[in-house]
């Protein structure tokens, strides 16, 4: 089967890259593994589907992405946040914008975002091919001669775009085929590693809270008692330790932290809005109103109800003490705790719990301007197959949309 563009990868990335290049008219083929398309986009943003990030555009949003951001400034000026709520829109998707510029569809249904987008690729003709594994990609000279899938099959193409992720989340079949792919092709890949990943923690009491959400706290990472990285957001207990937006976004900087083998403490501000001397006065006028109480039932109007034991275990204080006995040293103890209750992190849970990959395709090797390989002439790469990665928040999947829709117009135009 011969087309003019053969698109690896029925993700974000690989359909509106395919839909983009169907729309100027040529034969595409979109090729995907499982049996139907988007199976990671359904269930991101716990299945509501963050599309992108609204608040930043150009450079801003560039520096959120780390020193390899600047790579993407073009991707963002052909298709940038703005351009893709524009291009739901036109596809029918009503959108709406929540705390921290998070852009969700209207109906909080991510099969909706994958409904428009099929849609899309329809009325670009893109053939689609659901269920047809890529066994091999042949090379003839610097060029891409042709791919065989797994049941025999061969498909021609004049230009290939490979889309396919990374490693992250492998039931959604990230298996990291479209790496060892570009790596036999001469691409160099940099190391792989899981990202926005929850963390295991030494501590035993977290696994007490299993389930807890604590909104609005400063997460600190401290290595040797120096603060090394700062984040503001909610953060989630679970068995293991700790989980949730903020501690996801931190979580890449811990494992690098902890690979240098010294000493990682993760430091959570409970009370962010106050100081160590608002604090205090408020803990006294609690105490003023609860003084006949017993400590453990005393703090009901400043913790949510599972901390307290907790707190009240690491405050070293007896719970059954009456908190008109609690010493001035005993209270601005409990308050050091709030504003700084520890945890030691010994590592990160793997890939099959990571929301995406950090490492991939070098940069190096691809061009900015076109997403075209400087290796392989009539190749191209698009999504988190390229050694790229943001914070949650729908930073990664406007990766997807900027560089797969680029890939797509260059290799039609060219």
């Amino acid at each position: 089967m011969k087309y003019d563009i053969a698109v690896i990868g029925g993700g974000p990335a690989g359909i509106i890259a395919a839909g983009r290049a169907g729309e100027s008219g040529l034969k595409v083929v979109l090729i995907e593994k499982n049996e139907s398309l988007g199976k990671k986009l359904l269930i991101t943003g716990k299945g509501r589907c963050n599309i992108t990030q609204s608040r930043f555009e150009g450079n801003e949003l560039a520096d959120k992405y780390g020193r390899e951001g600047r790579f993407l400034l073009h991707a963002f000026s052909v298709f940038g946040p703005k351009k893709v709520v524009e291009f739901f829109e036109r596809l029918k998707l009503k959108t709406k914008t929540e705390r921290g510029g998070r852009v969700f569809p209207e109906s909080d249904r991510a099969w909706d975002v994958l409904k428009v987008l099929t849609n899309y690729l329809s009325r670009g003709k893109v053939a689609i091919l659901g269920g047809k594994a890529v066994n091999r990609i042949i090379k003839k000279g610097n060029r891409i001669d042709s791919i065989t899938l797994e049941n025999g099959e061969r498909i021609l193409a004049d230009k290939y775009i490979i889309a396919t992720g990374g490693k992250a989340y492998p039931d959604s079949g990230s298996s990291g085929d479209g790496l060892k792919w570009a790596a036999d092709l001469g691409h160099a890949v940099t190391e792989l590693k899981p990202a926005l990943v929850p963390i295991k923690v030494k501590e035993k009491w977290p696994e007490a809270l299993q389930g807890l959400t604590l909104k609005n706290i400063s997460v600190d990472i401290l290595q040797d008692g120096k603060k090394k990285e700062s984040r503001f957001g909610e953060l989630l207990f679970a068995h293991f330790g700790i989980t949730g937006p903020v501690v996801l976004d931190i979580s890449s900087r811990v494992g690098d932290l902890l690979s240098q083998k010294r000493k990682i403490m993760i430091s959570l501000d409970l009370k962010p809005a106050l100081d160590f001397d608002t604090l205090d006065k408020r803990i006294q006028r609690d105490f003023l109103k609860f003084k006949k109480k017993q400590f453990k039932n005393s703090l009901g109007d400043l913790l949510p109800r599972k901390l307290i034991e907790i707190i009240v275990s690491l405050s070293g204080i007896n719970g059954e003490k009456t908190v008109n006995e609690i010493t001035k040293a005993e209270r601005q103890r409990l308050v050091k705790l709030l504003k700084g209750l520890e945890l030691t992190p010994t590592g990160l849970l793997g890939f099959d719990k990571a929301i995406i990959t950090s490492g991939g395709v070098s940069l190096k090797e691809i061009d900015a301007k076109t997403m075209k390989s400087k290796i392989i002439e009539n190749l191209y790469f698009a999504g988190e197959i390229i050694n790229l990665d943001g914070p949650t928040g729908g930073y990664n999947l406007q990766i997807c949309w900027s560089t797969g829709y680029l890939a797509g117009e260059s290799a039609s135009k060219s």
